[in-house]
């Protein structure tokens, strides 16, 4: 197998992020919420695998003539911001003038967050909250907090994103790195079980869910206070 072909064959395994956003949106359209976060579960892991495949495989250099990361990015979009934000909107978690305000600011925000040439930093974090609402939605989901709170949920968030606030890549910050990613790998897990036992309260997995959901959402604040050991 040439080069050239192993890098397009990577390529074509970050598109079919977009079938999972089609599905996803599919049983979301059908109010089948469960389903529908399964599917973005699936289309999450891909976007786990494929970032270190495309820098394994050198795609840049192998099959330029594709965009990688605009290809990353416009599925990104789909999975992490657009179809969380319809399904907070049509679940009726988020009624009337709260819900219409969560889903134009978090798609708002969010496209102008995307196409921010600033987003990452030097060590390979994001430079504000990097548009996660699939997971932030989800939680919401396994918890169901009043409207309010998850308006303001939102709203900080939408915020954050555009502050000097570091959020951590788990697979790219190096930092706490042998931390942060068996995290991710467990809230991944926790998902994906939150969402078969149709997110009832009393499993495990919800708690699991929001433990390494507030991890990942306070670990890169938490670098910025403590001091990398050597000034480094």
């Amino acid at each position: 197998m040439t080069p050239e072909f192993r890098a397009l064959l990577v390529h074509l395994f970050t598109a079919t992020g977009a079938v999972f956003a089609m599905l996803a949106l599919l049983a979301a359209a059908d109010g089948k919420w469960s389903l529908m976060f399964l599917w973005l579960v699936v289309a999450f892991v891909v976007d786990g695998f494929d970032g270190p495949m495309a820098r394994h495989f050198d795609v840049k250099r192998h099959a330029p003539e594709f965009d990688g990361v605009l290809l990353d990015m416009i599925i990104d979009y789909l999975t992490y911001v657009f179809i969380p934000a319809f399904a907070l909107f049509k679940s009726g978690l988020m009624t009337g003038w709260t819900g219409w305000a969560a889903i134009i600011v978090i798609t708002f925000a969010s496209a102008m967050y995307f196409a921010d040439t600033r987003m990452k930093t030097k060590d390979n974090s994001f430079s504000g909250f990097p548009g996660c609402w699939n997971m932030v939605v989800l939680v919401i989901f396994a918890l169901e907090p009043s409207f309010w709170v998850s308006l303001a949920l939102v709203a900080l968030l939408a915020v954050g994103m555009f502050l000097p606030l570091k959020f951590i890549h788990p697979v790219r910050t190096e930092r706490w790195r042998m931390v942060s990613l068996p995290v991710a790998l467990a809230w991944t897990f926790f998902a994906a079980w939150a969402a078969l036992v149709d997110f009832h309260p009393e499993s495990w997995a919800i708690w699991g869910l929001v433990a390494t959901s507030l991890y990942l959402l306070f670990a890169g604040i938490a670098q910025q206070m403590v001091p990398v050991r050597g000034g480094r």
